[in-house]
């Protein structure tokens, strides 16, 4: 064991308190530094011993700092490193986001056209070259002697005297200082103004909700369902009608295993239930995997369906319409959808469908989704914030106030009459789920959201898995509205409901949030770091996004550490979503892209861990499958999914805004706007790390 100092006053009695302070240095195992005692503080005290004493504590103390610096020093060191590693591993292996196409939603029509993908690209390296030669310009000019101390140029003597200015340089940037005064400010400004208004009804929205969620607890309002007769088949009393329980999916061979064990394990009567798997695989061994899985269920008594379509015409909707015109579906008066990665507990339906009882206008009971790997990383940490706020807020608020929410495609019950009147499934966009609510909203159906009863999920766990999921998310809704505006003006509800649907639910929250997210701080605010006679105030920079980011992260108070980086990551998500908003408005051959967002699987072996230790319901007809054949299954799949090489990219947009940004925050160097540059270099910093993929899950 390493040697031990220590320093002692003579005497018996020793006052003060003892700093400890642990090393890692080999050669030094602990060191025992004296607090200050009366005797220090003596006159009589020889002054020699104690200048030695306190000499010795001053330099332990040294030492300790110098130890800590060392430290913090070589992690920075290997951070670095590692990050170094990694950007030259996205350099070296060449791959972004532009190499792979996607197989567009539906027949008939053709992957969009490469030009059309790159002309935002285009804009955008427009925009970071014009900035830089700008940024040349400018500093050229501050070592010139033009010195500007904010953004309120002081340009009488440009106007008074033209012949002051000496030189062809001179001359060249007095000019250009001119039109920037004269022409490019004005309409700078006024777009500027325009995104602040809009910025603040935004802002505006999003704080009425938050009192409409504060409004809800206080006053603890909760939808009751209302209790039902004795039923003779399961011994309990309550509402037990006949339910048809959904699972889509497609090529999801990780989760496939975990869904369809927990909607067997549902606790409701065997006779009045039924389950259809709904395989879209064009896989021939996830095909396979999955119908020796449903096989199983079956011989253990569930009253469970394998269904597997040829043609895969509409996706998801596709899906689920064909599956609703079975000849046996009109036994059934509810259905319960889940994705393949949804693990709803026994007592979901026990929770949700005796809200449907003597409520005969209610269409469709939504649950709130909960989420197994959100501290898998920080992209699922930020993730779980913006869903966190999605359901316990804008979910919530929306159901108790004005009965009409998006439904979330999946953890919902849905009354089959509901979907039958609305014009059930259709595949004419990617959000087929927000679609048919819509439609049954303008047939006055309306919807509960239930914030306590929680169905487990999985959050995408890359940045591609995400950003694409984000982009059909954010494309669709534009889509939906050209499409149900011309429905929704005819329909008979109210003008309040009209007004909602198209004002808030479409226009503010679809189509306004990404446009001037973009705009204001991607572009905006570069642009008047290089023309700083149209100005944007530090308020709207700093204190409005942090008091906004601060309500959306109340709903998740745990992940309050990352604030900052939340604020940072939504303006950088900007970009997708603003092009993906901009592509479902025009009808862009990008908004029919379709992708099945990435599933990890990582909750797997716990659900069947968590199975097992449950008593299975046998008077039910349902029962656990063979363990050890199911982790065996588990363990090959993940075996072959490890032999396929997965790659992290290069985003192009992502990196030419990181460029940008950072170019905008050392032109606001020279103006010395200290919020502004802060803000643009940590912005752009945000933008660098997720153009080179750094946020989400990472491939050694």
């Amino acid at each position: 064991m390493a040697p031990s100092f220590s320093w002692w006053s003579n005497k018996d009695t020793h006052r003060g308190t003892p700093v400890v302070v642990k090393m890692e240095n080999p050669n030094w195992s602990m060191v025992e530094l004296e607090g200050p005692s009366e005797e220090d503080f003596l006159i009589s005290e020889s002054p020699g011993r104690v200048r030695g004493k306190n000499a010795k504590q001053f330099t332990w103390v040294l030492l300790l700092k110098a130890h800590r610096a060392a430290g913090c020093l070589t992690s920075l060191g290997s951070a670095m490193l590692g990050l170094a590693s990694a950007i030259r591993r996205r350099v070296a292996s060449g791959r972004t986001d532009t190499d792979t196409d996607v197989e567009p939603i539906g027949r008939g029509r053709a992957v969009e056209n490469p030009a059309v993908r790159s002309r935002f690209y285009f804009c955008i390296k427009m925009f970071l070259w014009l900035s830089l030669i700008l940024l040349g310009f400018e500093v050229a000019a501050y070592f010139k002697g033009w010195h500007f101390g904010s953004p309120h140029l002081q340009l009488e003597y440009l106007w008074a005297s033209p012949m002051g200015v000496k030189g062809v340089f001179d001359w060249v940037y007095s000019k250009w200082v001119l039109i920037r005064v004269e022409y490019l400010a004005p309409p700078l400004q006024f777009l500027t103004t325009a995104c602040i208004v809009l910025f603040m009804i935004q802002s505006l929205d999003r704080l009425i909700l938050c009192l409409g969620c504060f409004w809800i607890r206080f006053k603890k309002i909760k939808p009751v369902p209302k209790e039902g007769a004795f039923d003779p088949e399961s011994g309990e009393t309550g509402y037990f009608p006949m339910v048809l329980v959904q699972i889509p999916m497609c090529n999801e061979k990780e989760v496939y295993q975990q869904s369809i064990a927990a909607v067997c394990n549902l606790d409701w009567p065997k006779s009045k239930l039924l389950i259809q798997i709904l395989d879209d695989s064009d896989d021939p061994t996830t095909q396979f995997l999955i119908k020796e899985d449903v096989h199983k269920w079956q011989q253990e008594g569930a009253n469970i369906l394998y269904r597997h379509r040829v043609i895969r015409d509409g996706y998801k909707a596709g899906n689920l319409k064909s599956a609703m015109n079975c000849s046996y579906v009109k036994d059934y008066e509810f259905v319960a959808i889940f994705d393949a990665d949804f693990q709803p507990t026994p007592d979901f339906l026990k929770r949700t469908v005796p809200h449907f009882k003597d409520n005969d206008d209610l269409g469709l009971v939504q649950a709130r989704w909960s989420f197994v790997n959100k501290d898998e990383n920080l992209l699922t940490r930020l993730q779980n914030i913006n869903l966190s706020f999605h359901f316990e807020v804008e979910q919530q608020v929306n159901s108790v106030f004005i009965n009409f929410f998006g439904f979330n495609g999946t953890a919902g019950v849905w009354r089959i009459q509901a979907l039958e009147e609305a014009g059930g499934w259709l595949e004419r966009t990617t959000v087929e789920d927000m679609d048919i609510a819509v439609r049954a909203h303008l047939h006055g159906w309306k919807f509960i959201f239930l914030n306590d009863v929680e169905c487990q999920c999985e959050l995408p766990e890359s940045y591609e898995a995400y950003r694409k999921q984000q982009h059909r998310w954010h494309s669709g809704p534009m889509q939906l509205f050209r499409l149900c505006l011309p429905d929704i003006v005819k329909s008979k509800i109210s003008i309040g409901k009209k007004f909602n649907l198209i004002f808030l639910f479409f226009l503010l929250r679809k189509l306004i949030l990404p446009f001037y997210s973009f705009t204001l701080f991607c572009i905006i605010l570069p642009m008047t770091m290089f023309i700083p006679e149209a100005e944007l105030p530090a308020w709207v920079v700093c204190y409005i996004p942090a008091t906004m980011s601060f309500l959306n992260i109340l709903p998740a108070p745990k992940a309050f550490p990352f604030i900052v980086p939340y604020l940072l990551f939504e303006n950088t998500m900007s970009v997708t979503k603003f092009n993906a908003m901009i592509s479902g408005l025009f009808q862009l051959g990008s908004a029919y892209e379709w992708v099945v967002t990435k599933k990890s699987g990582r909750s797997s072996e716990g659900d069947l861990a968590s199975l097992v230790e449950k008593e299975p319901k046998h008077q039910r007809g349902v029962s656990v499958p063979d363990l050890v054949e199911m982790k065996e299954e588990i363990r090959q799949q993940e075996q072959r999914a490890s032999r396929k090489k997965k790659h992290n990219r290069i985003y192009t947009k992502e990196l030419a805004l990181a460029f940008l940004l950072l170019t905008a925050s050392a032109r606001s160097l020279l103006s010395a706007q200290g919020i502004h540059f802060y803000f643009l270099l940590f912005q752009g910093i945000s933008f660098l790390l997720v153009g080179l993929d750094l946020i989400g899950e990472q491939v050694e």
